[in-house]
């Protein structure tokens, strides 16, 4: 027990303090978690053989990436793409790994191991690219969305490359010797059994069939019923645990037909993208992804064979600027080809030009089947490491040739796609009215709320919501806050609505906040959280309702609009002046100042009413006709 302390310590502490300051440079965290995995084992050497041991744990970290990825493949999302996933993304997977399995069969490799290669270093780097250009604000170029497509492939074909390697296992491999040469090796067999062992081809292939068919029905039938029972319970764990034992369970089944656990995790994402669970499936998993993500790259940082590169490096150095050239080249033909002009053709091209964090994924798991042998293994995990480790350089490459060009060559192609995409928190009486009105001007929302009977009422009327807590922040990320232009708060709890509206002005300044207030002192208190719209939620039908009751005692219709216009504006420049007086935490009964100013705009009001009694017809128009004061907050 002292011994696994004292190793998650050294882990977790180098994790601190080595992914932070990665970030801070510019370098991403998955380069933190390999920094952090290279000191504590090749430099320092504090850790050694209990990395094995710890590979399993880390690999489900993959396992659940994968079932995350998945959960963003919407199939609808997925065909509107499908002309540059295919064409410009299909080709890029075809052409470098056509390009380096040609390579390593001039190297002396036989054709498994020279296609294992070629998979392996067609991908590119899906967290380092995203991030560089997320940072840079290269995201909305077509350079970008390029990029993006084809990254977005790459994750998509990890599924079937996994798949392939176990028909590349041979049970004799080569290796690379101490002098570069190409040498063969004998591979120890696999001793893991599955239920598939010994069936004939036929039942193999109903068995995969079986548990693929399990897999998309128990999404499509019994996910629902199983989250109704667990929200009835009404606690968060629970949903916590239901989320985890759904990517256990199919891990399980799909080890025990002999199929990647990660193809059955990102099938089952699939199936459940277009659920009401989606958001809260992501936000409940995102933190142990992480976490043993990381853990997975720093194992393995720790497993990086330096002394390979200490003992040739320019072998090493050869071998990682060769595939960085090979890549780079077919990148740059493809962006000539779907004419990608100046800086995006750079930016395409260096973009991902690296390999990526999948292929240590794939290296590891081709390790275990026997594909690849210990020195070769080792060879590709030092060259993966190295071209991420050059990343930053290729991006600091693309900026000082982007420079030659003009910004006025580039504009036409930098176009930004408008989306008025529209956040509303809470779906009850007041947030479906919202819903509907913003949905029938062709804009598009983002619904969240924490009732589940609410949401499955929803989608069955045809209008889609995601079923969360709106409040927690790694489910507001998960739905889109970075990226949203309105947020609607129209949440049933005043300190939910509040806390809320705090933490999105955090988060966004810029961001245009609607929110809906219970009564005058929430008003105050949104006010002070940062909404910029704030509507009480019985103000409007009030009005209406004194203006109807008017009518009926007498008044014609333009004098009964007339009187609700006057309270109206009357009303908002009370709340602007009673708005410094109110006091946090102290009721306004027992507020002397409060008090005394509200009767005096009171006395105000009434006054401004007979003399607008007294007034002709024609005064009353005119003043009628000049324009208001909106200078303020609705309330």
């Amino acid at each position: 027990m002292e011994e696994f302390l004292f190793q998650a310590t050294i882990y977790l502490g180098a994790a601190v303090v080595a992914v932070p300051l990665a970030a801070r440079l510019g370098l991403g965290s998955v380069l933190g978690y390999l920094a952090a995995g290279i000191l504590i084992g090749p430099i320092l050497g504090l850790v050694g053989t209990e990395t094995q041991e710890l590979q399993p744990f880390a690999e489900f970290g993959v396992v659940m990436m994968l079932f995350l990825i998945g959960l963003e493949m919407e199939p609808r999302a997925l065909w509107d793409m499908r002309d540059r996933l295919v064409g410009l993304g299909g080709l890029q997977l075809l052409l470098t790994g056509g390009a380096i399995l040609g390579a390593s069969l001039l190297l002396g490799y036989s054709w498994e191991i020279s296609l294992a290669i070629g998979l392996t270093f067609a991908l590119s780097s899906t967290a380092i690219v995203l991030q560089s250009l997320t940072e840079k604000g290269l995201t909305q170029t077509n350079g970008g969305r390029s990029a993006f497509s084809v990254l977005l492939t790459q994750d998509i074909a990890v599924i079937p490359m996994l798949a392939v390697l176990p028909l590349l296992a041979v049970p004799v491999t080569m290796v690379l010797g101490p002098d570069g040469s190409v040498q063969r090796a004998e591979v120890i067999a696999d001793s893991h059994t599955t239920f598939v062992d010994g069936l004939p081809g036929w039942g193999v292939t109903l068995v995969t069939l079986g548990a693929v068919a399990v897999i998309i029905l128990a999404g499509v039938f019994l996910a629902r019923p199983v989250f109704r029972y667990i929200h009835h319970a009404r606690l968060r764990e629970m949903y916590t645990a239901l989320a985890l034992l759904m990517v256990v369970a199919i891990a399980v089944l799909m080890e025990f037909v002999g199929l990647s656990p990660a193809l059955g995790t990102f099938l089952a994402g699939v199936v459940l993208a277009n659920s009401e669970f989606r958001h809260e499936l992501e936000s409940d998993l995102e933190p142990f992804k992480g976490l043993l993500l990381g853990l997975f790259f720093i194992t393995v940082g720790a497993g990086i064979d330096f002394g390979l590169l200490f003992d040739q490096p320019l072998r090493m150095l050869g071998y990682t600027l060769g595939v960085i050239s090979i890549k780079g080249i077919v990148l740059f033909l493809l962006a000539v080809l779907f004419r990608l002009r100046h800086r995006d053709r750079w930016l395409f091209t260096l973009g991902l030009a690296q390999a990526g964090e999948f292929g240590f994924v794939l290296v590891s798991f081709a390790a275990q089947l026997g594909v690849f042998g210990g020195r070769l293994a080792s060879t590709l995990l030092l060259v993966i490491a190295l071209s991420m480790l050059a990343s930053p350089l290729l991006f600091i490459l693309y900026e000082s040739l982007a420079r030659r060009f003009s910004e006025e060559t580039d504009q036409p192609e930098d176009e930004i796609d408008e989306q008025g995409t529209v956040m509303i928190a809470g779906i009850g009486r007041f947030g479906q009215i919202v819903n509907r009105l913003v949905q029938s001007a062709g804009f598009t929302t983002v619904v969240l709320d924490n009732d589940l009977a609410t949401v499955q009422m929803m989608r069955k009327f045809g209008y889609k919501g995601f079923f969360g807590d709106p409040t927690r922040p790694d489910l507001l990320k998960a739905a889109g806050i970075d990226k949203v232009r309105v947020l609607v708060v129209a949440l049933d709890s005043k300190e939910s609505t509040v806390k809320l509206v705090r933490y999105a002005r955090k988060m966004r300044p810029d961001l245009h906040i609607v929110a809906r207030a219970r009564d005058r002192v929430h008003v105050y208190e949104l006010y002070g959280a940062g909404a910029d719209d704030i509507v009480r939620e019985v103000f409007d039908s009030s009005l209406r309702a004194g203006r109807y009751a008017l009518e009926n005692l007498g008044l014609s219709e333009f004098e009964a609009a007339e009187a609700e216009t006057m309270f109206y504006h009357h009303d908002r420049k009370v709340l602007r002046e009673l708005a410094p007086l109110w006091k946090p935490g102290v009721p306004v009964a027992d507020n002397p100042d409060y008090v005394a100013r509200a009767r005096e705009l009171d006395n105000d009001l009434e006054t401004a009413l007979a003399a607008r009694q007294q007034m002709s017809d024609s005064e009353r128009k005119d003043i009628r006709r000049r324009p208001g004061d909106n200078s303020a907050s609705r309330g």
